[in-house]
């Protein structure tokens, strides 16, 4: 394997590890929401704000969490056959099988993506030169210049109506860590098909 595919195997899995690692203590943080819910409903006056951000806490922990999991081989597999094969085997058709998750993860980050533009005000023709025009904006001119840029921001029809775009930025940036760390895994597999290690 060439030395450039190695160093983004071993650059995406250090990503995935830290991030992984990072998001499994947001299940605690989703269970002292969902504690303070509970103690504001019973001896004070309820909150607006706590099942839905537990939700979002979820969405985080679920996402974010999903890549790392990816990599340490803890999805669920159909193990009937597949445990008896080789490992050159079970390369070609994890390979394959990858092949249509990367498909089915960029198809999710176009909509993720489309979502997200629809959030920072943008209803009408291509979400993503919209996306890149607000990014390079705030590159170059700083946050005031890209919120000039920005229409009717999409909030949550609940009571506490909190914005929609945090939370749809950090689903797409989830989606293509899941794309990356599926790449990464496709190369893993090519290598030990060809006989070689990463």
């Amino acid at each position: 394997m060439p030395a450039v595919l190695r160093g983004y195997v071993r650059i995406v899995e250090a990503v995935t590890r830290r991030i992984g690692r990072v998001a499994m203590y947001l299940i605690f943080a989703m269970m002292g929401i969902l504690l303070w819910s509970s103690i504001s409903k019973t001896f004070f006056m309820p909150t607006l704000w706590t099942l839905e951000m537990a939700q979002f806490t979820m969405v985080a922990y679920y996402l974010l969490g999903g890549p790392y999991a990816l990599q340490l081989g803890s999805n669920v597999r159909m193990d009937l056959f597949y445990s008896g094969w080789s490992p050159r085997t079970k390369a070609w058709v994890d390979g394959f099988t990858v092949l249509a998750m990367l498909f089915y993860l960029g198809v999710l980050l176009y909509g993720g993506l489309s979502s997200l533009a629809y959030s920072l005000g943008h209803f009408k023709g291509e979400p993503f030169g919209f996306l890149w025009d607000v990014a390079a904006t705030f590159a170059s001119e700083g946050s005031a210049a890209a919120e000039e840029k920005l229409g009717f921001l999409e909030r949550s029809p609940t009571a506490w109506r909190p914005m929609m775009w945090p939370i749809k930025l950090l689903m797409c940036a989830a989606v293509l860590l899941m794309l990356l760390q599926g790449i990464a895994i496709l190369i893993r597999d090519i290598a030990t098909i060809r006989g070689e290690e990463i």
